[in-house]
């Protein structure tokens, strides 16, 4: 797994957190995410809206195309 750096605010309760089970936390955590952020998932989520040719792209994989390509008039929009 790529080990990459982000900002987490971890609310541990009223109990106060080892070190260690800190740490294991924020490994879960960060393991979760991993998988959650990834194309597969956010094209799922997602459709990009096309000015440019007065389209609406709903397919994984010319999702993942179309913004790759960074053109101008080209957005992202949330299917929820």
């Amino acid at each position: 797994m790529k080990d990459t750096s982000r900002d987490i605010l971890v609310l541990t309760g009223n109990k106060p957190m080892s070190g260690a089970a800190f740490e294991r936390q924020v490994e879960q955590l960060h393991e979760l995410l991993y998988h959650a952020e990834s194309w597969e998932n956010f094209c799922t989520a997602n459709e990009v809206i096309n000015i440019n040719r007065s389209r609406i792209i709903s397919k994984p994989h010319l999702i993942e195309k179309a913004l790759r390509d960074k053109k101008p008039f080209v957005f992202i929009s949330n299917k929820n």
